[in-house]
């Protein structure tokens, strides 16, 4: 038996194990390190995770997927049961199985059976709700347990962060860790040193916590909302000309977590009948072909990879010919920044709450950490740079140095 450092995050998920003293991240998927936190439940068969669960989806296999899991947790949904095929699970069952799935896999990879983790944690898994935040680290560790680790504990993701990033940190410093993932931005403000590194008790270490659940997932909903939704009605008028067509469809269709709520004979209905009373009926008959088709998760991955190609590359194509021949939208990072803008803000806002938490200046900050995916978006790089304009800007794993920070703290507390 063993101990591992578990980062389940809500885009992808890495498990690290010591291995001749040090940490690494065990392959989880092929050789590849992370796993997409995704899984795909076809009539008949066992549900497959990850890529492979995606590529089900794109390639049309009959079946459901569900993505971004971690974002239920501490709200109502979690509670609530969705149907695949002929049963209905809740929404805590289907991350259950998707890491005993993960578990498995990385048991098989390193020869070896796991019974003690550290749990990531975002630093809130819900805003301003200290009972949800209680709930939603309770349920995990339930699930957790239910899976089969005996012992259970958790850290927060920014401080697996800076642990990682202290491995390589020669003289004393004081840094703030930005841990800006696919469902939440965590930050924390921590001294770190080659000394610090090997004691025990590192609370007096860290000078502040905060964060926000904000994610690339939110960046992918504005941004549907404001480029895609409006070619499928959103905003569009009915017949009488002081209505517009009902918006709670598109709301939900551009966000992960609701999406499969749509797949059901009573939405299609309703959008059958606003149908009938639109202005423009071509645009909801778009809508009802991609929730009839059960489409709406090939629209987020669309929107999705267009958020990174323009980040990457100045601009990108949203092609939408599976909805309708030649239908396509633009972005560009201007767009991008526009319809998102917001959301970088607040997060950027964070910064400052640290600070003030820590009782520190700008200027004593020594190094900026970043790590998550959403650290790759421009406007939310700019905007939490120019909070710390004098601080060394230090880009960690996208993916791996919370995972590896998890395993560190693992081997810590059960080496």
């Amino acid at each position: 038996m063993a101990a591992c450092g578990l980062d389940f995050g809500t885009s992808n998920t890495t498990l690290g194990r010591i291995r001749d003293g040090r940490p690494e991240l065990v392959p989880l998927e092929g050789q590849h390190q992370t796993v997409p936190s995704s899984i795909f439940f076809a009539p008949g068969r066992e549900p497959v995770i990850g890529r492979a669960a995606i590529e089900a989806y794109v390639e049309g296999v009959p079946g459901r997927l569900m993505r971004s899991l971690k974002s239920v947790l501490g709200t109502a949904l979690i509670e609530e049961t969705t149907p695949l095929g002929r049963e209905r699970l809740r929404f805590r069952d289907v991350i259950a199985r998707y890491l005993a799935a993960v578990k498995a896999r990385a048991e098989a990879a390193a020869g070896t059976a796991f019974d003690t983790v550290v749990h990531g944690r975002p630093v809130h898994f819900v805003d301003g709700d200290a009972a949800g935040d209680r709930r939603a680290e309770e349920t995990l560790r339930a699930i957790a347990e239910g899976v089969g680790f005996r012992h259970v504990s958790f850290q927060y993701e920014p401080i697996a962060a800076a642990l990682d990033y202290e491995q390589g940190v020669r003289g004393e410093e004081v840094a703030l860790i930005a841990d800006i993932g696919g469902g939440t931005s965590d930050f924390s403000i921590v001294r770190l040193s080659a000394d610090r590194h090997a004691r025990a008790d590192r609370s007096g270490d860290i000078l502040a916590n905060d964060g926000v659940r904000i994610g690339g997932t939110d960046f992918d909903r504005l941004l549907s909302l404001g480029t895609v939704m409006p070619l499928m009605g959103l905003g569009s008028p009915m017949k009488r000309a002081d209505l517009a067509v009902p918006n709670a469809y598109f709301h939900d269709l551009a966000t992960w977590s609701n999406i499969n709520r749509l797949y059901n004979a009573k939405t299609l209905r309703e959008i059958e009948e606003t149908r009938r009373d639109a202005a423009r009926p071509e645009l909801i008959d778009r809508l009802y072909g991609v929730v009839e088709g059960e489409r709406g998760h090939g629209l987020a991955l669309a929107v999705e990879g267009a958020k990174i190609a323009a980040s990457d590359r100045g601009a990108a194509e949203i092609d939408l010919a599976f909805v309708e021949r030649g239908l396509a939208a633009r972005i560009d990072r201007d767009s991008l920044g526009a319809q998102t803008g917001t959301l970088a803000a607040r997060i950027a806002e964070r910064v400052g709450r640290c600070l003030r938490q820590a009782g520190l200046g700008p200027e004593r900050i020594d190094a900026l950490f970043l790590t998550g995916g959403s650290t790759g978006l421009p406007h939310v790089r700019a905007g939490l740079t120019a909070c710390l304009p004098q601080a060394r800007v230090v880009d960690g794993d996208t993916f791996g140095s919370v995972g590896i920070g998890l395993t560190l703290e693992a081997a810590r507390r059960h080496g």
